[in-house]
């Protein structure tokens, strides 16, 4: 198992309850619009954008946290594992978490617990995945999947016909389109390097540095965003706090945290695939992220195994004192799924991206705390994020520079 936070009591410990494996279906309770519609009445913007009938969607469209679908599904067990993805579109994200999650797609007759892309909304330019998608397995590794960052889908379902935004991304501020997009994704990085043990940065080949670029920018914006460790009620901390304490939260004095980064390239060619390429590429992230957090404590945060890779061996004897980053390259998926001669398969990649990711030592959350309680201060954090004033900084900043519309 990967990083712990504690040992449950197993004799207070509730059983868990039933896991659910396929993704329900979306009801809606209105009539339904096409993905790119975006209707002449003005109350459309406004209307309600509660999570689907049957999802347990934690993040909403509207950008609103819910936790009242998952929070069944949890109980007070405090040794689990909380992997994020993040990511563009159709780069496999849902596909690398049912991975994780353990589906077996050669089975007749299952769904994946995260659906996954399909013909029909590759053509239309579809995303799968709306906000945050919770999943837990047996082995109570809760999974969040994530919708695209960088993604034109959703920069056309938020824009209103002025350019201006339907979702308020910060506290009541109206703003461009194109400006409430950038600052999703980098909320939504925020958040999940706030309350991940693991996060998996994936990327589209060996050429795409944005998601590089998103995640130095996650980096610079996550000052005092604590983790969901820290949030302890005011009475738990000591009973003579004062009257005037009783209803605070108390963020607990730490080193500033951060989840553990494996950086995933997919859809890689043969001649991407060479040892010597992998190196480069490993390379250029040490250099990219050298004055960043992520650098930080690396024998504290990472394995002290080899580096991770999903290439011929040859590719990871090179320099065998480096730790980090924790790098995967997932070549492009053949038809046939046939032999590449050195290189390993698209599914024996995924299989041993699998075991160690899940095998990784990751860093611990500031304090113990239980699956029900984790989810209860996530809600409290995205808040947190929300209202960061060195984000909303930022946005004023992106603002001035002209590359937005006002």
């Amino acid at each position: 198992m990967a990083a712990s936070t504690g040992s449950s009591n197993p004799s207070t410990a509730p059983l868990p309850p039933k896991i659910l494996l396929a993704k329900p279906g979306l009801v809606t309770g209105g009539p339904v619009t096409g993905k790119f519609g975006r209707g002449d009445d003005d109350t459309a913007s406004h209307r309600s954008r509660l999570p689907p009938i049957g999802s347990l969607n934690l993040l909403s469209d509207s950008w609103d946290f819910h936790i009242d679908r998952f929070l069944p599904f949890l109980t007070e067990n405090t040794d689990f594992t909380v992997v994020g993805v993040i990511g563009p579109p159709g780069v496999g994200k849902s596909t690398i978490m049912n991975e994780l999650y353990g589906f077996d797609a050669s089975s007749p007759g299952m769904l994946p617990p995260f659906a996954i892309e399909t013909e029909e909304s590759r053509a239309m330019a579809r995303h799968c995945s709306v906000g945050i998608e919770p999943r837990i397995s047996s082995e109570r590794i809760i999974l969040l999947d994530t919708q695209p960052v960088f993604s034109p889908s959703v920069l056309t379902e938020i824009m209103r016909p002025d350019g201006l935004s339907t979702i308020s991304v910060l506290s009541g501020e109206s703003l461009s389109a194109e400006l409430a997009h950038e600052l999703m994704s980098i909320q939504l990085g925020v958040l999940l390097a706030s309350i991940c043990h693991v996060l998996l940065v994936v990327s589209d080949g060996v050429h795409d540095n944005n998601m590089w670029r998103l995640m130095l920018t996650v980096d610079l914006l996550k000052h005092g965003i604590p983790d969901p460790s820290s949030l302890i009620p005011a009475h738990s901390l000591s009973s003579n706090l004062g009257p005037e304490k009783e209803n605070k939260d108390k963020v607990h004095e730490s080193e500033e945290y951060l989840a553990a980064p494996v950086f995933v390239h997919t859809k890689l060619h043969d001649q991407d695939l060479t040892p010597h390429n992998i190196v480069q590429l490993r390379k250029a992230i040490l250099q990219y992220f050298g004055m960043s957090s992520f650098m930080r404590d690396k024998s504290g945060n990472m394995t002290k195994d080899q580096p991770f890779s999903s290439v011929a061996s040859g590719a990871q004897s090179i320099d065998p004192d480096s730790v980090w980053p924790n790098l995967f390259v997932i070549p492009l998926k053949n038809k046939d799924e046939s032999p590449r001669g050195q290189y390993e398969s698209y599914n024996t990649s995924l299989w041993k991206m699998r075991d160690q990711v899940l095998s990784m030592k990751c860093p611990s959350f500031a304090r113990t705390v239980s699956e029900r309680d984790w989810l209860k201060n996530v809600a409290k954090i995205w808040e947190l994020v929300k209202s960061s004033p060195t984000i909303a900084e930022y946005s004023k900043t992106l603002q001035s520079s002209g590359l937005f519309r006002r």
